[in-house]
């Protein structure tokens, strides 16, 4: 007698994708409400009740918490995704743009990154990616220049409300200055990474371009988390400095750290 196996009914093919993909997106962000679930999927609130329910079911660790949503219990995690032949060719692009970058920190992280993901790839896509990197170039940046090294200090920096000790040099006055900030956020233009920070010198937010930190040093010492958004840091700036604040940062960030 021989069995044949019958094809999933797709409405429960597309039920199982969905699931598989929220428990992705759970890896990704702290916290997901039901309503930022559902209309990432474009389903119901009551049919991702249902998708979570399942899922604990099945034994997936999600934590719900009351009035905020959902989230995986603290260091679980499930066996690597595999990446689609377009996320792959993705991935491999972004790589082939960031090697052209000027911070060398950036670099050696992204590229120690990259690695991690080819090796779970299957071998087909592998081969793709691999064609497609010799096959892609970006044009800035030909004599791979790196003008700084601080970009994956700061970022920690950053994200863990470290305070940061820099010494500064400004060529508007040819000086050196040491100060104390406040890591905000980071913006690239063409050339250059430019940090925005709270600088405790001149009790204000100040851009520092990153090629321009001659020695830094990351503090045990915490600072409160900056209560301003970046759109709402931009908006001020756009008010103050029109057109645009990119214009005057970029050109003229030395008048800002006088």
């Amino acid at each position: 007698m021989k069995f044949q196996l019958l094809p999933m009914p797709n409405n429960e093919t597309s039920r199982l994708s969905r699931l598989t993909a929220i428990i992705t997106l759970l890896q990704t962000k702290r916290i997901l409400t039901a309503t930022e679930i559902s209309k990432k999927f474009g389903v119901s609130i009551r049919t991702i009740y249902r998708d979570i329910r399942a899922l604990e079911e099945a034994g997936i660790p999600i934590f719900t918490e009351e009035g905020r949503g959902y989230s995986l219990v603290e260091d679980y995690r499930v066996p690597p995704v595999m990446f689609t032949e377009a996320e792959a060719n993705a991935l491999i692009t972004a790589e082939q743009l960031i090697l052209k970058n000027k911070d060398a920190s950036f670099v050696k992280e992204y590229t120690e990154a990259v690695s991690k993901v080819k090796a779970v790839l299957r071998s087909t896509t592998k081969d793709k990616a691999e064609l497609l990197s010799k096959r892609i170039v970006f044009r800035q940046n030909t004599q791979h220049d790196r003008t700084s090294n601080y970009l994956s200090t700061l970022q920690m920096a950053l994200t863990n409300f470290n305070l940061v000790d820099i010494a500064y040099y400004s060529p508007d006055n040819e000086q050196t200055t040491t100060r104390i900030i406040e890591p905000f956020a980071l913006y690239s233009t063409q050339e250059n990474w430019l940090l925005i920070a709270w600088c405790r010198l001149r009790k204000d937010f100040r851009t520092f371009r990153l090629d321009r930190i001659q020695s830094l040093t990351i503090r045990a010492d915490k600072f409160e988390p900056h209560k301003i958004t970046l759109e709402e840091y931009f908006e001020i700036c756009r008010q103050k400095f029109l057109p645009t604040p990119d214009i005057r940062l970029s050109k003229n960030d030395a008048n800002f750290v006088k």
